[in-house]
């Protein structure tokens, strides 16, 4: 076969196939204007929008100056309160986990010095108890 009858019978089969899919409708998506109830339209825009009159309200409410409410400085408050709480909590235990660490490090040196200042001592006992050099005895 050519390579131009490859790709033409190629492009003939991408169109048939869009063609079909065009004319089959969508489980997500629907087509038609006709599905759409006026209805539920109206329900969803007043989930969405909220009136006029409340929005300007809203805005209004409070300046970019104007002082805060003793109810918006209370709640400021306590989100601030409750960040450092947390803030508190977690440096904390990252500070225990840390002191136990050291902790568990320091007992393993402190041992494995032990043990080598045991088989020091073992390897060079004279017999003489305290083993010091002074009680060696010279003949």
């Amino acid at each position: 076969m050519n390579w131009n009858q490859i790709i033409f019978i190629s492009l003939l089969a991408t169109v048939l196939i869009l063609a079909i899919a065009n004319e089959a409708e969508s489980a997500a998506v629907r087509t038609s204007k006709s599905d759409i109830k006026t209805e539920d339209g109206e329900n969803m825009k007043k989930r969405i929008f909220m009136q006029e009159s409340e929005a300007a309200a809203f805005l209004k409410r409070r300046g970019r100056r104007s002082t805060k409410s003793k109810d918006e400085v209370n709640a400021e408050n306590r989100q601030r309160l409750a960040a450092d709480e947390r803030r508190r909590e977690y440096y904390e235990e990252q500070r225990n986990e840390f002191e136990n660490y050291v902790e568990e490090e320091r007992d393993e040196q402190q041992e494995k010095n032990r043990e080598k200042t045991e088989q020091w001592r073992e390897y060079h006992y004279d017999g003489l108890y305290p083993s010091y050099q002074y009680n060696r005895h010279h003949i």
